[in-house]
Parts: structure tokens; C-alpha cells; sequence
């Protein structure tokens, strides 16, 4: 069976294993997909992940983050560009997720960044995802 949104699928099989409780999620590996969990690791949503390579597309695998009264470090996470309805956004109309208290995982020319990093470097983009 194909599936007509991956990244969507990325992130609930994260929402849901970090509702779970779940130590590692283990997602169909991507270039897109490992480029959005290293956005997430180097803001701290995430312990870390690793690519494992199989006779397939591989195994992207994160290693998810808890605080220390075991509550998920990624309170919300979600789709914000879809495959029907994309949403792309200029360098001054980019707004901050809650204040600034999340981020925003945005597709520009400069590779997969923060929206943070994106009105620094002055660039715009697809908006793919929002983590709070």
C-alpha cells in the first residue's frame, strides 16, 4: 500500500510512541525524514537518532526524550503543509509557534531549518511542520 503523506506518518508514529512512553520509534528512512529529525535533536526534542541502512529504503530510528517527572519532551506536534494544501510562507510572514516557545520545520532553499534560522538567513519556505 502507498502512502500519500510520509512526513505526516513520521510524525504520529513520534506523537504516538511519545504518548506511549516508548524509549525509540522506528520510522521508513528518508533523506527528508532524517533531515527533520536532526532539526529536532539539535533544538532538543529528541535524544538523538541513527539511519539504519536495509536491502530496502531503511530505518530511521529516534531515540525519543523524556524530562525527569517522565512527561514527553514534545508536547505537540504537527502537519502544517500537506500534499494537497501546501503551505509556503515569506521571510516576514513567518510566524512563531506559541510565542516562540516552539519551533516551526520549514523546506527552503538553504535545506530543512528552524523558523528561527530561516528569518536570520532571510529566507522563506515550505512550512512542513510545528513541535511544541
Amino acid at each position: 500500500m502507498s502512502m500519500s503523506d510520509p512526513i505526516a506518518d513520521m510524525l504520529t508514529r513520534i506523537r504516538n510512541a511519545g504518548k506511549a512512553k516508548f524509549k525509540r520509534v522506528d520510522i521508513p528512512g528518508s533523506k527528508l525524514k532524517v533531515e527533520i529529525a536532526r532539526v529536532l535533536k539539535e533544538q532538543g526534542y529528541v535524544e538523538s537518532y541513527k539511519f539504519i541502512k536495509d536491502n530496502k529504503q531503511g530505518i530511521l530510528r529516534i531515540y525519543l526524550k523524556y524530562t525527569s517527572d517522565d512527561m514527553s519532551a514534545i508536547y505537540g506536534i504537527e502537519r502544517t503543509s500537506k500534499p494537497s494544501i501546501r503551505i509556503y510562507s515569506k521571510n516576514k510572514n513567518i510566524e512563531p509557534v506559541l510565542n516562540g516557545m516552539g519551533i516551526a520545520i520549514l523546506s527552503t532553499s538553504k535545506g530543512i531549518i528552524t523558523d528561527k534560522q530561516a528569518k536570520k538567513a532571510n529566507v522563506g519556505g515550505e512550512i512542513l511542520c510545528r513541535v511544541w
